[in-house]
């Protein structure tokens, strides 16, 4: 794997800016990685999978680290807003489950009191703060369900009530019909 400020540095481009978000991402993917075993996420991509908790700055640098993502189905955003994320092995099982910790916001202080503005200090605290002062690393047990692995869909099924085409058994039978989640729950759009 390439080293911390390689990744920074190549996430930074994807994501925008730096900030205190991307450092987390970074360390959290390589933490991840290594604790299931992933040397080299590019040539053993399709051994892991990863789920993120959160949609703010650390998913852009967990995808740039890991090349995981939505369209490959290796990465799978669940919207719970914390900032954690779960790495799995898909050959060993092994998995883990990353949190930053809120207390490294005032833990940060002590490792740059040097600098006053808080988010550059978080920052530049982030980047050499021990990992157990940083994050929690907990091992977990995730199975995956089938309909989610990566790969060709499962398959694909049209919603009797609009015609539109659903992949992966997401459908949902209701009253004997088979519909997409819109036609059965209500859409988040209204059609003009």
């Amino acid at each position: 794997m390439e080293n911390f400020e390689t990744l920074l540095e190549r996430s930074t481009k994807i994501h925008g800016h730096i900030c205190a978000g991307q450092v987390i991402g970074v360390r959290m993917s390589m933490i991840g990685l290594r604790e299931i075993g992933i040397e080299d996420p590019k040539a053993q991509r399709k051994e892991f999978y990863v789920l993120v908790e959160i949609d703010r700055c650390a998913t852009d640098a967990i995808q740039t680290v890991t090349g995981c993502s939505l369209g490959k189905r290796s990465l799978k955003w669940l919207d719970y807003g914390i900032m954690a994320a779960t790495f799995v092995n898909l050959k060993s099982g092994k998995a883990v489950r990353i949190t930053a910790l809120e207390e490294s916001r005032e833990t940060s202080k002590k490792y740059c009191p040097e600098i006053g503005d808080k988010y550059k200090q978080q920052l530049e605290a982030y980047r050499i703060m021990p990992e157990e002062e940083l994050f929690k690393v907990q091992s977990v047990a995730i199975t995956v369900p089938e309909e989610d692995m990566p790969g060709r869909p499962m398959r694909r099924v049209q919603c009797e009530q609009c015609g539109d085409w659903v992949q992966d058994c997401r459908e949902v039978i209701k009253d004997g019909k088979a519909l997409c989640k819109p036609c059965a729950f209500g859409r988040y759009y209204e059609i003009m």
